[in-house]
Formats: structure tokens, C-alpha cells, sequence
């Protein structure tokens, strides 16, 4: 059958291992300083091993693969203890795979396992866990105190975490019918009201198109995001400097990497922090 499954680029895996405690699956494993894919049986296509790679060795594409056996990998998870137990029922969840999650459920019935329930703390680095602030009260239009006032507490629009396009996961439910903000690094430290003027009700994501070593990989990244999320509207702001004009240009490029055509809002800070 075909459908989406992990593929690693063996070419830039340094064979660090990080990818590995973020698939309870058991479907990566380092075999000869590389990661592998050791069966497809185990891999559910998902994603969660995307975010923790540092060189952008893995991506998901859709092949001829044998179907995801949600049994078979339940027989590795139990192995593992109550919270990859718990690590892998929250994976389902979070990716709404209802279907996969009962069978998993029904397994753990079977074999007179307690059923945790699927929230369990994120394995890997903990600045890669993906965290969804959507439903966090917006305060920010209720803030009425000046700057200067003892008592003013401006308060984050943050909507999720992570925001380094290095370390996001493509997949993460909360870009799903998203309204994107892709910011040069720069801009937040030079435009003092951000969070209110640019991030407000937006999904985050931020790079240096100068200093990051790794634009290959953040078109590749971009352009599975607007292929697999629908993204409803994307912003892009960047400094004036021209090595950051590179930003939108990254955009454009994983657009029509994807085959979207999304129409892009762009946005140039001064660097005496003005819209210019």
C-alpha cells in the first residue's frame, strides 16, 4: 500500500542518536553510525522524530510501504515501561489517530495492562516538545497600564512551542488552518511591540536566512507544512539589513516547493525598530 513514512537522508545523519527516544514505536535505530528505519511496520508516519534532528537528516514521504501494525509496535512499548506507554497514547492523540489509539488501548486490555492516560512528558529535548497555547486567554487587548507603570505585566501571545524552524515539527496539530508568522530572528529585539502589532492569534516560526546553516533543509520543512496544514495566511517579517530580504525569499521558494500559492504579507523592520 502506499502512504507517508519516515525516509533519512544518510547523506547528513551524523548518526547523533536523538531521533531515536522520540520513536517509542522502535521504528529508528542507529545501525552502523547512521539512523535507520528497521521496519516499516513500526513506523506510523507521524513525525515525531522531525523536530530533535539537528542536520534535517529526516523527512516523511509517501511510498509503497507495509501497512503500520499498531499491535506489533504495542509489543515494543510495553517493553518499555508505563511512560513510553504513556508517551506513545499521547503521539496518537495528539495527531487525533483515534482509531490506532483504541487498538492500542484494546492491546493494553488484553494483556491486563493499566491504561494510562495519554498525557505523558515529552522523552526527548525538552526545547523541542511541541506545546500548543491556543486556548491560553488573550490578554493582551485588556492591558490598559503604560510601560512605565509599576504594575504593568504585559502578557506572552505566544500560541506554540517550539518556534526555531530547526527544531518544529511539521506536523504538530496546531499549524493545522493556521495563520503563519515567519520572523527573521532579529525583528523581535528590534520591534518593541511585537507580540500586539505581529503575533497575535499567529503560529510562530523564526530563522536566520544568514547565519543558519541549514536553508536546504528549512525550504523542505516549509514546504511540508503548507502542503500538509492548509495554512489559511503567512506574514513574514525581517530586518532591513539586506542579508535578512532572504527570509521571504525562503518563503516563496518552499510555496512552490509545496504547489501552494499563499499570498504573502511582508513586513521590514529598521533596525531603530519602525516598520518601514
Amino acid at each position: 500500500m502506499k502512504r507517508k513514512i519516515i525516509k533519512i537522508d544518510e547523506a547528513k545523519c551524523d548518526g547523533c542518536g536523538l531521533c531515536v527516544p522520540d520513536c517509542p514505536e522502535g521504528a529508528l535505530q542507529i545501525i552502523d553510525n547512521k539512523a535507520s528505519l528497521v521496519s516499516d511496520l513500526f513506523c506510523d508516519g507521524l513525525g515525531a522524530c522531525l523536530g530533535t534532528c539537528p542536520k534535517g537528516a529526516i523527512s516523511v514521504e509517501e511510498r509503497e510501504a507495509e501497512p503500520y501494525d499498531e499491535r506489533k509496535v504495542m509489543e515494543n512499548i510495553v517493553k518499555q515501561g508505563p511512560a513510553v506507554i504513556k508517551a506513545h497514547l499521547a503521539h496518537l492523540k495528539e495527531h487525533n489517530e483515534t482509531e490506532l489509539l483504541e487498538q492500542a488501548k484494546d492491546y493494553l486490555e488484553e494483556k491486563n495492562i493499566a491504561v494510562p492516560s495519554p498525557g505523558a512528558p515529552f522523552k526527548g529535548c525538552p526545547g523541542a516538545a511541541a506545546r500548543d497555547m491556543r486556548g491560553k486567554k488573550d490578554q493582551v487587548s485588556r492591558q490598559t497600564s503604560k510601560s512605565d507603570d509599576a504594575d504593568y505585566k504585559p502578557e506572552s501571545v505566544l500560541q506554540n512551542w517550539p518556534v526555531q524552524l530547526q527544531l518544529l515539527n511539521p506536523f504538530a496539530p496546531y499549524l493545522k488552518n493556521a495563520d503563519l508568522l515567519v520572523s527573521a530572528d532579529c525583528v523581535p529585539f528590534a520591534y518593541a511591540d511585537f507580540h500586539r502589532r505581529f503575533l497575535k492569534n499567529k503560529i510562530m516560526v523564526t530563522f536566520c536566512p544568514k547565519l543558519d546553516q541549514t536553508i536546504d533543509e528549512y525550504i523542505e520543512k516549509l514546504a511540508i507544512i503548507f502542503k500538509e496544514n492548509e495554512i489559511k495566511s503567512v506574514s513574514v517579517v525581517h530586518m532591513e539589513v539586506p542579508c535578512c530580504s532572504g527570509t521571504v525569499l525562503i518563503v516563496q521558494k518552499a510555496q512552490e516547493k509545496a504547489e501552494k500559492v499563499i499570498p504573502i504579507k511582508d513586513y521590514t523592520v529598521s533596525i531603530s525598530g519602525e516598520i518601514m
